[in-house]
């Protein structure tokens, strides 16, 4: 019997609010055992962040643009989907790095920016032989340093084990690209899962990143199948994570046709303004209409989560999160045939204090990606500039100190910003006559982010949800940020319901 107004049946019935891929995943667990499921998304788009947009008479993701292969969650989704032989390996040349004094190759293999090996030829050159050196006392220092503690920061274990400078010119840019985030206020045990066990276990962090290293790509080998001999590959090859030929924004349309193959009702336009518990299971209420069901999942952003069930279980009310940072991507496409020989390979991370540059990130996506730049032709380029991240709390930063005291803002500002910021970062004047189309992408605190303590709070907010035994919260703020998170953990929260 499927959910509807209130008043019907809600035997094998399932709500799930929230037409993201978390949502999504979710309502196809339910379909997938025969549960009636109905999904209610409160904008018109399906996906969430991973969503398209035309730019230029090309449709291009707006959000998520590629998955990690440090598992074959996503791989094996994709195959489920039909999508196996779209799954593609990003151009080998790899990223770089804005430092504050110029730009770096970013060495390849690493955790966070963390180095498996201080002395990697591009660690090197990044970090200076005095800051390969302090790196290297990882090795003999305590496997203690840095574990004890119930939680710590990025920043506060790289800084013990490795130094400020690994920090700075490594975990710094690649946390800010990844997190939108200072690695100051990040909970290293979300963002880096394991990673403190590892340093216990192995007796350094440079081990401890070596071995996950190692273990993500034997989670991605074996007989497991096509799309997870197809990951090992990608892993084999260097390539930390993949993309779909066509755009990620792919794997949403073949998840919304195989979600209505499957029955599932999807209301797109149709927000959740309140939820209740009832002697049957759980009574959700839209502005039109009111929906009965046994099984309720609850896929939005932490804060909105919370703030939907807290008044049926006051024990939550205390477990918001903090709001993700608001972020916005601008993306440029350009014809400027002397970006054709990609002099920043696929993109560019910026360290928070590289002067005279806003962005915390460039992708330039026709060198990232082949099928896009087969699809543009030689000289049409993508760049993609993203802006916005969390900081922590202290001092405003001294005038002329680097970086920028605001963050752009309007359409306009952002536009003129990203011209200055790709010309900056990628060595080639990019000026307003060369942009055939450009669009910008507004992210408002969607962003999972792991403050400090998240952990706990996570637990607890997974505890609450148990005990019911009939509701399940997921999304990136609790399994981790990322697809490879959320397309893991969010099918084991609603098997743990079935069962």
């Amino acid at each position: 019997m499927d959910a509807g107004p209130a008043g019907t049946a809600v035997e094998g019935a399932a709500v799930v609010i929230g037409g993201g891929i978390s949502g999504l995943l979710a309502a196809r667990e339910f379909a997938r055992d025969g549960v009636r499921t109905t999904v209610l998304e409160a904008s018109e788009a399906w996906g969430g962040c991973v969503g398209s947009h035309a730019v230029a008479g090309l449709t291009l993701d707006s959000g998520a643009e590629s998955f990690a292969t440090r598992t074959a969650a996503v791989a094996d989704l994709a195959a489920e989907l039909g999508l196996a032989g779209e799954i593609v390996a990003p151009n080998p040349g790899g990223a770089w790095v804005q430092l504050p004094d110029g730009p770096r190759e970013l060495p390849k293999t690493g955790v966070l920016g963390i180095p498996a090996s201080p002395w990697d030829p591009e660690v090197r050159r990044s970090l200076g032989l005095l800051g390969s050196l302090r790196a290297s006392i990882d090795a003999v220092l305590p496997a203690s340093l840095g574990t004890g503690a119930e939680t710590t920061s990025v920043s506060a274990l790289v800084r013990r084990r490795m130094g400020s400078r690994v920090l700075d010119r490594l975990v710094a840019p690649v946390v800010g690209g990844v997190h939108s985030a200072d690695p100051a206020v990040l909970d290293v045990d979300m963002v880096a899962p394991g990673l403190r066990a590892g340093i216990r276990q192995h007796g350094s962090l440079a081990a401890a990143v070596a071995a996950q290293r190692r273990g993500a790509a034997a989670a991605t080998a074996g007989p497991a199948g096509p799309a997870k001999a197809q990951s090992a590959g990608l892993r084999k090859a260097g390539s930390a994570v993949a993309g779909l030929h066509g755009g990620m924004h792919t794997l949403v349309a073949a998840l919304l046709a195989d979600l209505r193959q499957r029955g599932v009702t999807l209301l797109s336009g149709t927000p959740a303004r309140s939820v209740q518990r009832t002697a049957d299971g759980w009574r959700v209420a839209t502005d039109l209409a009111t929906f009965d069901a046994g099984f309720l999942v609850v896929a939005v952003e932490g804060p909105s989560a919370v703030g939907l069930l807290e008044d049926t279980l006051p024990e939550l009310a205390g477990l918001r999160p903090d709001a993700g940072p608001d972020v916005s991507l601008v993306t440029l496409v350009v014809d400027l045939p002397a970006l054709d020989t990609a002099p920043r390979g696929t993109g560019v991370l910026v360290a928070p204090q590289s002067p005279g540059v806003q962005a915390k990130a460039l992708t330039h996506a026709t060198a990232k990606w082949a099928w896009l730049a087969e699809r543009t032709g030689p000289g049409r380029h993508v760049l993609r500039l993203s802006y916005g991240r969390a900081v922590a709390a202290g001092p405003a930063p001294e005038p002329g100190a680097g970086g920028a005291p605001t963050a752009p803002h309007s359409d306009d500002e952002l536009f003129r910003a990203a011209l200055a910021d790709a010309s900056a970062l990628l060595g080639v004047p990019v000026g307003a006559g060369d942009v055939a189309g450009w669009d910008v992408v507004r992210w408002a605190g969607a962003l999972p982010f792991a403050s400090l303590g998240h952990r706990q709070r996570v637990a607890a907010v997974r505890s609450i949800c148990a005990a019911d035994g009939t509701l399940a919260v997921v999304g990136g703020w609790l399994s981790g940020n990322g697809l490879a998170a959320i397309v893991a953990d969010t099918p084991r929260q609603v098997q743990t319901l079935l069962s």
